[in-house]
């Protein structure tokens, strides 16, 4: 494991005018979606992996059980529908568990209206960003999600796990974060030293080496409330002004939200304590073991005889992507002899929660 050091030098006016334009831009926005609403409240890849992990100091290191809340953003779309309420089954299951240190949940809805899940999951509706300004990449309006959510929500724990839909607890999950380390899942994909002259652009040489980016998304990550609300308009200000720039858009793709939640951290001197075990993503994670969270956002093909097929549909499959319009049906077949327990597990626990949610096709 790799220790990291936390400390820099930089001036405070540089650091003043590195984060202003994200601060004014957070403004500007805020003013036009409060007009607009009236000021109410409801505002492949290449898979070798090479993730560096740090572990958190030991002086960080306290004892005592210290719950953390689950935040997930969510659509109204029945394709976000499902998988929230898969998770959330889960959730519940999990929460109860030895070890765990779970607080409540909440589905940030940033559809901008309540919907009919509102009695089943705890939800708390928001303001999308303003039409067209996510430019068809939905995921932009996840840091300002958060942000309204974090100004207008009563949150009881002081910290917070940042999930996602396609997450399923499979493990009792305790507070990874300690003191001021958030804890985090490095994302092999997620390479700043490779990207540093785009990196550049939003996180100046004089904040530090580019090194104090790390190799993350905002999500999976335990971090203290208190944290997150000073990152959080950094976070979206910098995703927008990702967006528009065009050499960024196309270096980071689908991942550029992810990216920016990275340099928006860096920016306010925050590195997390990097953990493997946080998540596996079958079909490339073969056993569960002891981590925490399946995320299945990869299509697992197989043939019958237990062979991947990854990029080809496999006589065999388990793919989110195969039910948009509407939930997978009940009682899934499970995968054929020889495909991982990774993915075994998966699909066995969608069947149980598919089993056991009431009205499963009503949604």
């Amino acid at each position: 494991m790799i220790g990291r050091k936390n400390g820099r030098a930089s001036p405070l006016l540089l650091v003043l005018l590195a984060l202003g334009i994200f601060f004014v831009t957070y403004n500007l926005l805020t003013m036009i979606i409060s007009n607009r609403t009236g000021g109410g409240d409801s505002l492949d890849t290449s898979f070798s992996r090479s993730d560096p992990v740090t572990q958190m100091p030991e002086d960080f290191k306290t004892s005592g059980k210290l719950l953390f809340h689950v935040a997930l953003t969510a659509t109204d779309a029945p394709y976000s529908k499902w998988q929230c309420r898969i998770m959330y089954y889960w959730y519940k299951k999990v929460k109860e568990m030895p070890g765990s240190e779970m607080g409540g949940f909440t589905r940030v809805l940033h559809s901008g209206n309540p919907d009919n899940l509102m009695e089943e999951i705890p939800t708390f509706v928001v303001d999308p960003l303003p039409e067209g300004l996510d430019r068809g990449y939905i995921v932009l309006n996840r840091p300002w999600a958060f942000v309204q959510w974090l100004e207008k929500a009563t949150i009881e724990e002081d910290y917070i796990l940042m999930a996602e839909p396609d997450h399923v607890f499979v493990n009792p999950l305790p507070n990874l974060a300690r003191g001021g380390y958030p804890a985090a899942f490095p994302f092999f994909y997620i390479k700043p030293t490779e990207h540093e002259n785009v990196i550049r652009k939003f996180y100046p040489k004089d904040m530090g080496p580019v090194t104090n980016v790390d190799p993350i998304g905002n999500s999976p990550v335990i971090i203290k409330k208190s944290t997150l609300e000073k990152i959080a308009p950094t976070w979206m200000n910098v995703s927008l002004s990702m967006k528009d720039d065009p050499e960024t858009d196309k270096a980071f793709g689908w991942v550029l939200e992810m990216y920016a939640y990275a340099v928006a951290s860096a920016l306010h001197g925050v590195q997390h304590t990097l953990r493997k075990d946080f998540m596996l993503q079958p079909p490339w994670d073969l056993e569960v073991g002891k981590k925490f969270i399946i995320h299945y956002t990869y299509g697992c093909d197989y043939s019958l005889k237990g062979e991947l097929t990854y990029g080809k549909v496999g006589e065999w499959r388990f793919d989110k992507r195969s039910h948009l319009r509407g939930p997978p049906p009940r009682n899934l077949s499970l995968p054929p002899p020889g495909v991982p327990e990774s993915v075994v597990t998966l699909v066995k626990r969608v069947n149980e929660a598919t089993a056991n949610i009431p009205g499963w096709d009503n949604v």
